[in-house]
């Protein structure tokens, strides 16, 4: 038990002090930080060398975790079963941002890409930092996604602070991508 504790205080160390965490999610690793944090995410940006108008995907182990990113008000009592339905699990949804959310979060978008996942090392890592942490696949963007934890320390080395030595959850793509208020799909 102990050194599990030990494990997860690490982690909500390197989050709180803006640094880079890696995980596994259901198909690839992820490269994670805390959301609320610019200098965290512009150190996420650089080390993938992605561009921020592109936005990023916030991961979460329940929805209470993401409230605070989304407009809540604006998903129609119509249409939330269809909404909250996919969750847990492999598919992220473009939900309307809330107005103070920052683009350099959002990206150039006026929505908000969050998903509730259902692989449970990554759950209890949010369970663990009490918090939704940005999800992006561990890569240098163009490049192929990293699976596995040694993979992650050798591409990105001291740029990545924490990483959890868990196995991936085996799914043979990343999420998909889905608008749930207009049935759009942006990556199946």
């Amino acid at each position: 038990m102990t050194e599990q504790n030990d494990m997860w205080l690490a982690a909500k160390q390197a989050f709180q002090n803006a640094e880079l965490l890696a995980y596994p999610t259901e198909a690839v690793f992820g490269l994670g930080c805390d959301p609320r944090n610019e200098l965290a995410v512009s150190k996420l940006l650089e080390a993938k060398q992605r561009p921020q108008e592109k936005g990023l995907i916030l991961l979460a182990a329940d929805y209470s975790q993401l409230i605070s990113f989304v407009d809540d008000a604006k998903i129609p009592q119509d249409k939330r079963f269809s909404v909250f339905s996919h969750w847990p699990g492999p598919v992220t949804l473009l939900l309307p941002a809330a107005p103070h959310v920052p683009d350099w979060l959002r990206g150039a978008h006026n929505q908000i890409a969050v998903r509730v996942t259902a692989h449970e090392p990554a759950r209890q890592l949010c369970r663990a930092l009490g918090s939704a942490i940005v999800s992006t696949s561990a890569n240098i963007s163009g490049q192929p996604s990293l699976c596995e934890a040694a993979a992650v320390r050798d591409a990105f080395g001291d740029k990545v602070a924490w990483v959890m030595d868990a196995p991936t959850g085996g799914a043979s793509k990343p999420s998909r991508i889905i608008d749930p208020l207009t049935q759009q799909v942006f990556r199946d």
